[in-house]
């Protein structure tokens, strides 16, 4: 992961894909939507990248990865795919979507909690919600996963990871271009509250936090 916390990486145009966002192929509210994404200002506790997006998803698309970092130690990571296709899409009502994957390794307490899965739900939309944000269209997963230890890792303690993988579609404002940047501060406060970071706002006492981890159990 790039050591730039809380913004892009100086090398944000290398790992763009099969779109670059510049020329005259590439749409001009992509182009927006992108140029929006590189100059989205984040938590300093994230350290983000562009990475090559899918293929074969929609015509254009970018992605970014990032990690919620605390010292040497990987709190939660994730990546978000901006796709756009200038034609519309029916499942996504609109021309733009984003899709993401955050995962994070919970701790003992927190992931027996049987209603865990929808608190985690909740956290993408309460995000969204947050700073102001409409979209439509929203859907997704959220995998809870139990790891044990055997033969020499015996003595590791079991581990449980949870993962949210979700897409949505942002609404457009003037010219056609969502607020991408926005979306983006919003997907990082979720990356953030599933590290068990506490909000960087005023604190809410009806949103609920992980505690924090210090990274994975040495064996």
């Amino acid at each position: 992961m790039a050591p730039a916390q809380g913004q892009f990486s100086e090398h944000s145009d290398s790992a763009d894909g099969k779109d670059s966002a510049e020329g005259s192929s590439v749409p001009p509210a992509f182009r927006s939507a992108v140029e929006a994404l590189r100059s989205a200002r984040l938590r300093p506790e994230l350290e983000v990248e562009p990475t090559r997006p899918p293929q074969r998803l929609a015509p254009h698309a970018y992605a970014v990865e990032a990690a919620v970092v605390d010292g040497e130690d990987d709190l939660a990571d994730g990546r978000l795919v901006l796709l756009h296709d200038p034609a519309g899409h029916d499942a996504w009502q609109g021309t733009f979507r984003l899709v993401t994957l955050v995962r994070a390794e919970l701790e003992p307490e927190m992931a027996s909690d049987p209603l865990l899965p929808e608190v985690c739900w909740s956290w993408l939309t309460g995000a969204l919600e947050a700073r102001g944000l409409s979209y439509g269209e929203a859907g997704g997963t959220v995998t809870r996963a139990g790891s044990h230890y055997f033969g020499t890792l015996a003595e590791r303690r079991p581990a449980t990871q949870i993962e949210i993988r979700a897409s949505w579609t942002p609404r457009e404002g003037r010219g056609g271009v969502p607020d991408t940047a926005a979306h983006l501060a919003a997907w990082g406060d979720l990356l953030c509250q599933i590290a068990g970071l506490p909000p960087s706002g005023p604190s809410d006492a009806a949103v609920v936090t992980l505690p924090q981890r210090r990274g994975p159990q040495a064996p």
